[in-house]
């Protein structure tokens, strides 16, 4: 008998990505706090492994009011803590701009307070410098090795205050750390929970930041608009984690899958036109200018797109990652400008994208996980509160009855649940 694949890890992002659109209100009407209880216990009753607080240190000057603004990540997680049971709560943390010894208390702290469901998604931040001291980010490459010296301070500052269990009484030892970067004396001021280190999570997919993500991460989240892409990238990771030292699924892809599910397709195409719709052109060409580093307002849309209309590779832009998606998109498919401009990366998302009924957008699911592509992902409900409702209720169902999602928690610990140790099979 063939083995039976893992089981699809699965999350679900903190935001409101149902309301995009002209047409839908900017604003998350009820408390913030509220909103995110209410969403993670959603996610929940649905058994996902875990929710997703995303986060951002920087707000461009002259941005309009939207009235309640995102609340710090880790502090909301601690309010939903109270308010599940099972579903992990991966937060989200600069290693840019904190030190690793508040950051190592937060998280152990967070892990205290839900019962070891906590993780970590690493991010080195684009922007954002102006409002911690410095000038200018800097570049990729020193952001990286300071990154990488982080989450090295922090592993250690939580191995010097071992779990209670493990504890014999002896004096906690110093960490003495003295890096390019950081000096840290330690130990840490909180023991270890006896469920282990929260997992460490990922969202860089430029080659320094997959060879980062090997060697640290648990799972990494991705922007993989095809599947080409998203198999691409998990053969790359799995290639890197073994150079690593690492076995090659220590590390699980998880692209985030925006998503627009209706009763029938023609209903669920019109929410993903209503999403995009009030994007006018030149805001569409002032995206691409922010993705590729190039002002093409001068061609008209019919124009077809070549080589000869794109920078150089070196050419410098603001996400390598975004930019290397979109390029390759337009040396493979030779689309006009037009069409372009209606990309997923240039109206707002290089995610991988369905559109359609819950069987369309399950047979896409199964399609990716059959064919080596992904491990899980992340669910962005597009359109409206309708279609997260869909995917949580008729969707993850489906998913269950294949054999491919748990019908039930076993296990407490987001650990655990990456490991699908927990999974009871239909």
């Amino acid at each position: 008998m063939a083995e039976r694949k893992r089981q699809l890890t699965i999350g679900l992002s903190l935001t409101a990505t149902w309301l995009k659109g002209a047409s839908e209100h900017r604003n998350v009407d009820e408390d913030p706090v509220a909103f995110n209880v209410r969403l993670a216990q959603m996610a929940e009753t649905a058994k996902l492994d875990f929710v997703f607080k995303p986060d951002t240190l920087f707000v461009p000057p002259g941005t309009p009011a939207k009235g309640a603004a995102p609340l710090d990540p880790t502090l909301a997680l601690t309010a939903v803590a109270l308010n599940t049971s099972h579903i992990g709560l991966v937060t989200t943390i600069s290693t840019s701009f904190n030190p690793p010894y508040v950051t190592a208390r937060q998280l152990q702290s967070l892990h205290w307070m839900s019962g070891g469901r906590a993780g970590w998604n690493i991010v080195t931040s684009l922007e954002g410098a102006g409002n911690f001291g410095a000038a200018e980010m800097p570049p990729p490459e020193a952001r990286y090795r300071k990154a990488a010296e982080f989450v090295d301070t922090v592993k250690a500052l939580w191995r010097s205050n071992p779990p209670q269990d493990l504890a014999d009484g002896r004096p906690l030892p110093p960490v003495n750390h003295r890096g390019e970067f950081f000096h840290v004396d330690g130990p840490l001021n909180i023991a270890g929970h006896p469920a282990g280190d929260p997992p460490l999570f990922q969202a860089g997919a430029s080659d320094r930041g997959r060879s980062f993500a090997a060697s640290v991460a648990d799972a990494i989240f991705a922007a993989t608009p095809d599947m080409a892409a998203a198999q691409e990238l998990r053969a790359d990771l799995r290639r890197r984690a073994v150079a690593a030292g690492r076995p090659a699924d220590a590390i699980r892809v998880l692209p985030g899958l925006y998503f627009f599910i209706a009763e029938t397709r023609e209903e669920a195409w019109a929410l993903h036109r209503r999403a995009h719709d009030h994007f006018t052109r030149e805001q569409r060409l002032e995206k691409l200018r922010m993705v590729l580093g190039i002002d093409l307002s001068h061609l008209p849309d019919e124009q077809i797109l070549t080589a000869e209309d794109l920078p150089g590779c070196d050419h410098p832009v603001r996400s390598r990652t975004h930019a290397d998606l979109l390029r390759r998109h337009i040396l493979e498919n030779r689309p006009t400008l037009g069409e372009v401009l209606h990309r997923p990366e240039v109206v707002g998302s290089a995610h991988w994208v369905a559109v359609g009924t819950v069987e369309d957008v399950l047979a896409e699911i199964v399609s990716w996980h059959d064919e080596g592509a992904i491990d899980g992902f992340i669910a962005l409900p597009g359109g409206s509160e309708e279609s997260m409702r869909l995917f949580f209720d008729q969707l993850m169902r489906r998913l269950a009855d294949m054999g491919l999602f748990r019908n039930d928690y076993g296990a407490k610990t987001l650990a655990e649940h990456l490991l699908k140790v927990d999974a009871k099979m239909s």
